[in-house]
């Protein structure tokens, strides 16, 4: 995996997947290893990020690795007319690995091809999310210590979920997956990973009703409806309130239930289940530290 770039969850195979895993394991265990000081890691975000940003930022300094980029791209020669590739040419001579964020589809794949420093992609629009699929597949084992046999139910925006897309797209390659998947008609998961589903062995349904598949699964994976995906304002404001959970609907469900949510939420898990035992979606969010230790510790060859 030395210097290789991670811009699809398939850049990856199963076993790879595993070993990424088992040692976050060990940075769960113990964070703070020096061994980035030699390190200069480029965080290029051309795209609003709280916890993947940060967090990428935090396992860096947790490693002494040092951090040099932007957080917005008015902050950058962008905002001069500077095209992505000359950024990406110049950045990769200051740094040894880039983790860019940017809301182009395929933005992460036309950088990693530049030269060869190895690319993380942090999110390219509506495509993918590897690194939350990465430190989602962790959730789904810390909890259900397998991952395989379950049954998965995904909520919400579908169709431009790019977390949700990477996360089905890696649970297929475990066995006897279960997909409940659960959106308004306009935002169903694209036909395209439905049928990588199928040609993988497994099953789906779909679901307009959230309370058809809460006492049937093992996680539930709630997303937003992204107001930012949608062009048409009118079609968001007739979906953004679509399915809101709360701590009464899980009276039936499963003991091993567990609730995850890639962030940020908006409505739609009511506050009051943050208190419940099945909520796990800060501990979700701080497993993306580890998950990316481990990915920047695999990929610059100190593991």
């Amino acid at each position: 995996m030395k210097n290789r770039s991670l811009i699809s969850i398939n850049d990856y195979s199963k076993e790879e997947i595993l070993h990424i895993l088992k040692i976050a394991e060990e940075f769960e265990a113990n964070p703070r290893q020096k061994i980035l000081e030699n390190h200069v890691i480029a965080s290029l975000f051309f795209e609003p990020s709280t916890r993947t940003r940060l967090s990428f930022e935090s396992a860096i300094m947790q490693l002494g690795g040092k951090v040099i980029g932007f957080t917005d791209a008015s902050s950058s020669s962008v905002k001069k007319g500077e095209s992505l590739r000359d950024t990406i040419e110049t950045i990769s001579l200051y740094s040894d690995l880039i983790v860019m964020r940017h809301p182009l589809e395929g933005s992460s794949r036309f950088a990693s091809e530049l030269n060869d420093t190895p690319v993380i992609n942090a999110g390219d629009g509506a495509n993918q999310h590897p690194t939350q699929c990465l430190l989602d597949l962790y959730s789904i084992m810390q909890t259900q210590n397998t991952l395989d046999g379950l049954d998965i139910a995904l909520v919400g925006d579908l169709k431009y979920g790019r977390t949700v897309h990477s996360l089905v797209i890696a649970l297929s390659m475990f066995k006897n997956t279960r997909f409940h998947l659960v959106s308004p008609f306009e935002l169903k998961l694209p036909r395209s990973i439905k049928d990588f589903i199928i040609a993988n062995g497994h099953t789906y349904e779909q679901y307009t009703d959230i309370s058809q598949v809460i006492e049937k699964t093992d996680i539930l994976y709630m997303t937003r409806i992204q107001q930012e995906r949608f062009a048409d304002q009118l079609e968001y404001e007739r979906v953004k309130n679509s399915y809101i959970l709360e701590n009464s609907m899980l009276e039936n469900s499963r003991d091993n239930l567990r609730i995850l949510h890639p962030m940020p939420r908006v409505n739609e898990i009511d506050e009051n289940v943050d208190t419940n035992e099945k909520a796990h979606y800060f501990q979700q969010a701080q497993n993306g530290v580890f998950v990316r230790q481990a990915l920047l510790a695999s990929i610059l060859g100190l593991r």
